[in-house]
């Protein structure tokens, strides 16, 4: 055992008629990359927060390098060298690199105007330091996602940080920028910091975890050395029994043709001449790798961008979408790639977002507001996907990752789609989570409907589709029938220029 940095002991943690946290010990040794796993809704999140003072425990301690500490605030947790990188990065997209690192903490000089010169020094430095090639006095609004989440590193070292929070941090990367931050984190061992790592990937934790705790409903389910462990002892402690597969029976019938796009080309140039056909009943999986066109494509589809050319067919009608709303009205359904940004109004209820798509099911132009088919509705969609919460009336943000992701697939079901298009449907759930989603494709495919699955985790892609188009800047490279699915063939398309 080595020095022990950081010490949890019998956190508890409430919320109006949920209990988040019973109970839970967890500690961090320096130098080690201990990972925090359990499906969305364990309270790995709330742990983290309580952690970093955004919520005050009910009961328990917090000792921080031997010394009890009460985290009234966040301010209290940074200045005892603990930062969180989030899942969902708060960049400002307007500033500069080296403004987004000093934020709230810019350097001035002596006669209280800002030191630029300074700040961009020292920025550069700390950016020097962790191998990554930016400018700090570039715009983040330039920056690729991996580059964002180096800023937000930056930020944390900027803070002199000794523990290190990393929150699902390769949800966004490609495989290649994976191991650039594995790279990092390996370098900031070797220096003592010590790293939370939070994930859902397995293939991920026994890459670069020391040690795994799991919680599941609020309750720790033990620690382990990766080395005595495996995925399928992991699962079982998170799900709280085996689970011989994530992906569904296959059991649908692919029919005749239902919708065809023809030489699809966007202004922008992120797609050029793409074409492609959806059969009813099937899945139809989108390759490629991160900027390849696979969303800007869809976004085409749905109408939420415009096509400088090329055509769109609908049962062998040709067809104009000009806006989502065209889109809806020809039963087409999309759940976009960001849930929090595109998918969900944080600030309003479960009820609400899981409803606002189909008002006009319940409020009628003579008859009014009709609370009990809203209440169908919501209740329908609530059961069918097992939504988790406290109460209809609960902000959707307080739900986690997973039961946000089926709300909003809810959302769209509750239209009843003909085409559904699913952008990265399973980003940042858990392994329970996922193979719920997995059972809910399998489900409306065998029902007739015809997904569109946009993924960047190929055994995804090769489980569930029945047919593969691979897209790479811009251009559709191939159209793989499940005979040829391999991930070596898909990724040999995924790079051809």
């Amino acid at each position: 055992m080595g020095e022990t940095v950081l010490r949890m002991k019998g956190i508890t943690k409430s919320f109006p008629g949920v209990l988040a946290l019973d109970h839970v010990d967890f500690e961090l040794e320096k130098g080690e990359v201990h990972a925090l796993m359990g499906e969305n809704g364990s309270g790995k999140s709330t742990l983290m927060k309580c952690l970093t003072g955004i919520y005050q425990i009910d009961s328990g301690t917090i000792e921080v390098f031997g010394k009890q500490i009460e985290m009234k605030d966040v301010n209290v947790s940074i200045n005892n060298g603990i930062s969180l990188v989030h899942q969902e990065l708060a960049v400002n997209d307007q500033l500069t690199v080296a403004e987004n690192i000093y934020m709230g903490r810019e350097f001035r000089n002596r006669f209280g105007l800002l030191d630029r010169k300074s700040m961009n020094k020292a920025a550069q430095q700390i950016l020097d330091s962790m191998g990554v090639e930016i400018n700090a006095q570039e715009r983040v609004g330039n920056l690729s996602n991996a580059q964002k989440q180096s800023v937000e590193i930056g930020k944390a070292i900027s803070n002199d940080a000794k523990i290190l929070i990393l929150d699902e941090p390769t949800a966004i990367l490609t495989d290649r920028e994976v191991d650039k931050l594995f790279t990092l984190i390996r370098e900031f061992k070797k220096s003592g910091m010590s790293i939370i790592y939070i994930s859902h990937r397995m293939d991920e934790i026994f890459q670069i975890a020391d040690r795994i705790t799991v919680l599941r409903d609020g309750e720790m389910m033990g620690t382990k050395p990766v080395s005595e462990t495996d995925t399928n002892m992991l699962i079982q402690m998170m799900v709280g029994r085996k689970m011989e597969s994530v992906f569904a029976t296959r059991k649908h019938h692919v029919g005749q043709t239902i919708f065809e796009a023809k030489n699809i080309t966007r202004r922008d140039g992120k797609v050029i001449d793409a074409s492609f056909k959806l059969q009813r009943g099937e899945v139809l999986g989108f390759a490629g790798l991160v900027g390849a066109g696979r969303t800007e494509l869809m976004r085409v589809i749905f109408g939420i961008d415009r096509a400088a050319s090329g055509e769109m067919y609908l049962q062998g009608k040709k067809i104009t979408i000009n806006s989502p709303g065209d889109a809806i009205d020809l039963k087409f359904g999309m759940v976009p790639e960001e849930r929090r940004d595109q998918g969900l109004v944080l600030i309003n209820s479960i009820k609400y977002n899981l409803t606002i798509t189909v008002v006009k099911k319940f409020f009628y132009k003579v008859m009014g507001f009709s609370r009990r088919k809203e209440d169908e509705i919501f209740d329908s969609y609530k059961n069918a996907l097992s939504i988790k919460m406290a109460s209809p009336y609960q902000n959707v943000e307080n739900l986690s990752g997973g039961n946000q992701q089926k709300v909003v697939i809810s959302k769209w079901l509750a239209t009843e789609p003909e085409i559904l298009i699913m952008d990265e449907p399973t980003r940042g759930v858990d392994v329970g989570a996922k193979k719920e989603i997995y059972d809910i494709i399998e489900d409306l495919a065998e029902k007739g409907i015809s997904i569109i699955l946009i993924s960047s985790e190929l055994p995804e892609l090769t489980n569930l589709c029945d047919r593969i188009y691979v897209m790479a800047h811009g251009k559709i490279n191939a159209c793989l029938d499940r005979e040829d699915f391999s991930q070596e063939t898909i990724l040999k398309y995924a790079f051809e220029v």
